[in-house]
Order: structure tokens, then sequence, then C-alpha cells
């Protein structure tokens, strides 16, 4: 039979990194491909009893539950986004379905066929796929170490009269970095002055290896609510298998995610959110985030340490986050290299699938995270041995 799929679907792709995981999952391979948190910190005797709280609370508990979310956890939420200077009150978030969710959300409710995304060259992989999906078209903007330019974001946003624009400006997926203060503020003077939406998308923001050298999210700078949709996620904090993320910003834009939502999934496990607000009542979760800013800089020093010594790299030593962008020398093809990567036992994601155009071969990311110290140390020497064969 033809299966007569939607014309849509024709812009549909596989994830480079779903894909390479695939892959490694057979054999003794080392992955430093996923995005993934160590499991080795995960809060699982505090997660336990919090189910078993939600269990004791009685069968109502397992019911359907309201779309925008669990109202207590949805309060526990605004308070916390309140320690960030993030002006919120519970009635302005919605519980979603990770971070992923929100971003698909958001451009469901936004996005027609041929309207423009502008983002930053890399990007993050899976949001490229939702611009993509909606049949919007995405162009970059130049960027440095510091975040977005702005002359040159200026020049496309009255060329191309974006619907939004797409940011991860805290250690960001892929190349982890943190935007200036002072980009934050052009970025956001931008968009008031040409009317631009902005989806600041925020996982990594709390991994910070320096807690004092946080910068403010847009969404805190945002004074009046108006341009800034602000979306995170406790995929990286607690773990990823809640699945719960959230996001919050204009009552008229929520309003429009809430009703996507009703229509997709009518609301987000209400299992785990109650679980969640357990969690987040009774367990210190910014003791737990010290903890693993702390023990995420060791991976990280150490995997850096070990790329010191490999000739003809490049990369920026990250100050949070989870990944560690990386440029070889210009003839090797990290995408062709991985193959010989995997028979090696070590994989990683080759750079070219983050670009939005001009992908750089040369490059690939790194996740730090996930590996204890003594699978780490093996993977990279593996990774030496491939890379200065």
């Amino acid at each position: 039979m033809e299966y007569l799929f939607a014309d849509r679907t024709q812009r549909f792709s596989s994830s480079a990194v779903r894909d390479i995981l695939a892959v490694i999952q057979q054999g003794d391979v080392i992955s430093f491909a996923g995005g993934l948190p160590g499991e080795d910190f995960f809060p699982t005797q505090q997660l336990q009893i919090a189910y078993e709280k939600v269990f004791a609370s009685g069968k109502s508990t397992l019911q359907y539950g309201v779309t925008e979310g669990y109202w207590p956890l949805r309060e526990l939420l605004s308070e916390r986004m309140k320690t960030k200077n993030i002006k919120c009150t519970p009635d302005a978030v919605l519980m979603t379905t990770g971070s992923q969710q929100a971003i698909d959300l958001f451009s469901r409710v936004m996005l027609s066929r041929g309207d423009i995304v502008l983002t930053d060259n890399p990007t993050y992989l899976a949001a490229l796929q939702v611009f993509r999906s909606y049949e919007a078209e995405v162009y970059s903007v130049q960027s440095d170490a510091l975040g977005m330019d702005p002359a040159d974001l200026e020049m496309k946003i009255m060329r191309y009269h974006p619907k939004f624009i797409y940011v991860v400006p805290n250690f960001s997926n892929p190349d982890g970095k943190l935007w200036s203060l002072e980009r934050r503020e052009l970025l956001l003077e931008l968009a008031q002055k040409y009317d631009v939406l902005i989806l600041e998308d925020d996982p990594y923001g709390e991994i910070r290896f320096d807690p004092s050298a946080a910068c403010p999210s847009l969404a805190s700078l945002d004074q009046a609510r108006s341009h800034v949709l602000y979306t995170s996620t406790f995929s990286k904090t607690v773990v990823p298998a809640l699945r719960s993320g959230w996001i919050t910003g204009p009552s008229p834009v929520m309003r429009m995610i809430a009703q996507a939502k009703q229509a997709s999934d009518l609301h987000s496990s209400s299992l785990d959110q109650r679980a969640l607000y357990f969690l987040l009542r009774d367990f210190n979760l910014d003791t737990h985030i010290r903890m693993l800013q702390t023990e995420y800089k060791k991976r990280m020093t150490m995997m850096r340490d070990f790329l010191i010594r490999l000739p003809g790299l490049r990369f920026v030593e990250p100050q949070g986050g989870m990944f560690i962008w990386v440029k070889a020398m210009d003839e090797l093809d990290m995408t062709l290299l991985l193959t010989e990567a995997i028979s090696h036992g070590v994989a990683y994601v080759p750079g070219a699938p983050f670009f939005v155009e001009n992908p750089q071969n040369n490059t690939f990311r790194l996740n730090f995270t996930h590996s204890s110290p003594e699978i780490l140390q093996l993977g990279m020497s593996r990774l030496a041995s491939v890379i200065t064969a």
C-alpha cells in the first residue's frame, strides 16, 4: 500500500544524536554523544519517597489533571522563578512534557508555512527539527563567544521580519557559550524596537561552575513581560525520565499554548508532577544543584585537560552546562571519522547537523556530565588514538 503522508513530513528529519545513540548501544562503546546527566547523581531515594507520598494521597491523584499542570507545583515554580527575578504568577506557568514540548507548542501556535525564525549558528538540533517541521524558514545570526552580533541581528530582523528569535543564552547546546549581559540587553532592546518575540530556552542555566558569574535571564530583563517566552526543564537537575518542563510568558501567547496542549495531550503526567511537587517541597534542590555544579566541573576539567594535549584542537572552556564544542583541523571530517571512532569504542556527535547553514565538518560536540571519571579517562584515551592516528 502507498501511504500518503502530509506534505509537511517531507521536512521531517531524524536526529543525528538519536541515530548515534541507537548505534552505540550495540557493543562496548563509551558515549560522549548524548546530552545525558550523570546517573550516579540522580536523587533516586528522594524520588522514591516522593512517589510514595503521591500514592498515599489517595486514588484521586490518579485522575486526569488540568492542562496547565498541577497547581501546587506551579506555585512552587513561580516562587522559584522569582529568585531569578522572573516576574511570574502560578497561572502564568504551563507544565510541559520536557522543554522540548514547550518549543513544539510555541512553534505550533506561532509558525505558518514560510514564516522566519532567527537563531544562532550552530544551535540546538532538536529545535531546528521542530521549526522546520512547521514549514518555517530558519536563518542564522552571526555570533561570537558573547552572543549574537547586534548589528547583524538588527539587519536580519529588518530584512526577514521574523516571527521569533530562538536563543539558548546559558551554556548553549552545542557550543556551551554564556552570553554577556550587554548582548542580552541589546537583543531585548531590538526585540522591543521591532516587536519580535524571543523564545529563551534555559535547560542548563543552573549548571554553572562559578555560581557568582550568572547572567540575568532575558525573561528577568523583560520587565513588561511582553516579548520573552521562557522555558526550562528538570531533566538536567533532577532526572530526565520525569519529562517535566515548563513555559511562561505573555498571557495572550500562554492562552494559545494551553489550547494547543489540550489538542496535543490534554496534560502532561499529573502523577509525575505531583511527585515533583513533593520532591521540591521536601528536598533541598538547591543543595543538590550545588553538588552537580562541583562534580560536573571536575568532569569538565578532566576532559579539558585531555583535549589540551591533543594537537590541532580548538575549544573554549565552558563555564557551565554539559558540553565542550571542539574544532579540529580543517582537513578532518568528524562525520566520516565517527565510524572509526565507534570501532575504537568511543562516540561523539559530529557538529555539522547543528548548523543552520554553512556546516563546519571539522567540529564535534562532547558531553562530559554522563561518564564517571574512570570511564571518561578511558573514553578520551580512545578518542585521542583516533584523532592522532
